[in-house]
């Protein structure tokens, strides 16, 4: 069973500074996963031609099973408010999607807490003082009906924001014991496998630097488990012609 995650930054190649369709589907084929967490996912913006970059990507895998959920109703970086679940269609929408080649028995949303207000922050890369409006962050949930027994799956892309990214982790775990095993997390962390380690209690099933794509230098990227029978047997993170981010992609099985 192939499992990924990628940040797909809504499709964008920042070498060409476009968002091509075509070359997004060809990414999703490339990668062939079995089950894809995406995040940066855009649905009717302009941005990225008034695609659904969820859709695309299913044909693209060959999807049985997917869902978006949307963070936000409107345009990042414009007008938009917090998703609540029940945007009409047709609403410009960003947010995250998981998509799997294997049955879905049951689905579940969270909605993770998050600032509300703006709020300075210090950019220590840049040395100035942003005054930033986080969005808000969501995670979905999948049980998959695999070849290797039934697996519960969360998709999530947690907070840049250092201290808040681990009370939104800390917020999913905590759901995710409630729910069946074995148990794996994914998504874009924006946090150290340390952090993540430490503050999740979950382990890495594979490991690789992931951002930024042409040198990559650090891993915000992870899938994790908290299941003793569940290991990898391959490990990738290759560069793609789309996304600031590398895609982690890791073969697991399943003993016994």
């Amino acid at each position: 069973m192939r499992v990924a995650t990628f940040n797909i930054l809504h499709g964008r190649d920042l070498r060409r500074d476009v968002v091509d369709i075509d070359a997004f589907a060809d990414c999703i084929r490339d990668i062939d996963a079995d089950v894809l967490a995406l995040q940066e996912v855009d649905v009717d913006q302009p941005r990225s031609g008034m695609a659904d970059l969820t859709a695309v990507a299913g044909a693209a895998m060959g999807a049985v099973s997917q869902r978006f959920v949307a963070a936000i109703s409107g345009t990042p970086g414009a007008t938009w408010m917090a998703a609540t679940g029940t945007t009409q269609p047709g609403t410009a929408a960003y947010g995250i999607a998981l998509l799997s080649r294997f049955p879905v028995s049951s689905w579940q949303v969270i909605r993770l807490p998050h600032i509300r207000a703006r709020f300075p922050m210090y950019l220590p890369g840049a040395r100035k003082v942003l005054i930033v409006h986080e969005e808000p962050r969501a995670a979905v949930i999948a049980r998959l009906e695999t070849p290797e027994g039934s697996v519960t799956v969360a998709n999530t892309h947690l907070s840049f924001v250092p201290g808040w990214n681990r009370t939104q982790l800390r917020r999913i775990t905590r759901d995710l014991r409630l729910l069946p095993g074995p148990r794996v997390l994914v998504g874009d962390l924006n946090m150290t496998p340390t952090a993540v380690r430490r503050w999740s209690g979950m382990r890495a099933l594979g490991g690789a630097a992931t951002f930024p794509v042409d040198r990559p230098d650090r891993q915000l990227d992870h899938i994790l488990t908290d299941d003793t029978g569940l290991r990898a047997t391959a490990v990738d993170a290759p560069a793609l012609p789309i996304s600031d981010h590398r895609p982690l992609i890791v073969d697991v099985t399943r003993d016994g």
